[in-house]
């Protein structure tokens, strides 16, 4: 290769995921029945009138042009009054809302827009691995923070108040908190933004897992006054069943918004209309349609807690969101073997926790999105598994 990569590439490595399901597309062409319980992809439909607005759009001949980088005030417009009727928060739809290509687009945004080269981030360890590699792609130092089992899954916020936070400048959270499952509250955010606004951090929450197995609906821009030191990304992926359809938003003053649409409008042209139009809809859809959904995720934790149990693992009935999380046992000396050896004796592909962050190496998680035939099925290998061991 005569021409090198930036340097910027040397500071990240492909993503978990991208490589298992390369090695998973592998074993599958030599012949292996894969069951994969690792990734958070949504397996349920949206609503039929989220589809059948689609198709109505995209049917008339106008609606194939460039958008708005700010998207259609309709979808603005869903997404206020979802917030609204659902977390109890007042967004002004033409200035404190921005549509994204999924709320990973976000995060990238977000990080251009804020983190100068030497910035330091403080990221959740365990947490989503994408803070932390985008981070590192636009030069800032990533400064993990300790969540723990121990301190139910809470950052120490007195112990990071006694260090130096002059040179932090993000600060990432995620309640519902993946991959743990542990929920927000307000008490928590009310600490969060007090924290945020007393060291001049900018605190961003990850707020995806809302809507699955939790009625209990939160949100940081609750807090009075947290729009001048903090902003929420969610999405339709998990909440509304659209993972593939890639949309999101971020909230927030005005002035932030501001700042992420100049990053936001050189990098993309807008968001085909048709899909703006069945996402304004899906926002709309009954509490009837969010309680289908969460029964069908319901039973299918409780098969995916027995495989749990069956693997002695340890975990709490109380989380949330498309994961079962839990402690594998003492004996097990690498998470990240341990799972390698499931995949290949049994066929079944769950995650290893280390991939989150040291805080996860003696976890696993389970996802919930799999139907019950297959979770089942899953539940017999495993079974088979323990006996021969």
């Amino acid at each position: 290769m005569k021409v090198k990569p930036a340097k910027r590439t040397e500071s990240v490595q492909e993503y978990y995921f991208s490589q298992k399901l390369a090695q998973i597309d592998r074993m599958r062409r030599e012949g292996a029945n894969i069951i994969s319980l690792g990734i958070g992809s949504p397996d349920q439909p949206p609503s039929a009138g989220t589809v059948e607005a689609l198709i109505a759009e995209a049917q008339k001949p106008a609606s194939h042009g460039y958008q708005s980088y700010t998207g259609i005030p309709a979808l603005r417009k869903a997404f206020a009054e979802w917030y609204k009727k659902y977390f109890h928060v007042d967004l002004n739809p033409d200035n404190e809302i921005l549509p994204l290509m999924g709320s990973k687009e976000g995060i990238m945004h977000i990080s251009m827009a804020f983190v100068n080269p030497g910035d330091e981030v403080l990221v959740p360890d365990p947490g989503y691995p994408t803070y932390t590699s985008v981070t590192n792609l636009v030069g800032g130092i990533v400064r993990k923070y300790d969540l723990t089992e121990k301190s139910g899954w809470l950052p120490d916020l007195d112990s990071l108040d006694k260090s130096d936070l002059s040179n932090v400048k993000l600060m990432w959270i995620n309640y519902p908190h993946m991959p743990s499952g542990t929920k927000g509250s307000m008490a928590l955010y009310e600490k969060l933004v007090r924290f945020a606004g007393k060291n001049n951090i900018l605190l961003i929450n990850d707020n995806p897992y809302s809507f699955i197995l939790n009625k209990e609906y939160t949100s940081v821009l609750a807090v009075e006054g947290a729009k001048d030191t903090a902003l929420e990304l969610n999405s339709l992926s998990k909440s509304q069943n659209m993972a593939g359809w890639r949309i999101g938003m971020v909230a927030g003053h005005q002035e932030y918004i501001k700042s992420i649409l100049k990053v936001k409008s050189n990098m993309d042209s807008g968001m085909f209309l048709p899909m703006q139009a069945a996402a304004a809809e899906a926002l709309n859809n009954p509490d009837s349609w969010y309680d289908t959904v969460n029964e069908v995720y319901a039973r299918r934790r409780k098969i995916v807690e027995e495989i749990m149990d069956i693997l002695k693992c340890r975990y709490n009935k109380e989380q949330v969101g498309l994961f079962v999380w839990g402690k594998i046992p003492e004996k097990i000396k690498s998470c990240e073997d341990y799972v390698e050896n499931i995949l290949q004796k049994t066929h079944v592909f769950i995650t290893p926790g280390f991939i989150f962050g040291l805080n996860g190496e003696r976890y696993i998680r389970i996802s919930l999105c799999a139907t019950e035939e297959k979770l089942h099925e899953a539940k017999e290998r495993f079974v088979k598994y323990m006996n021969e061991r």
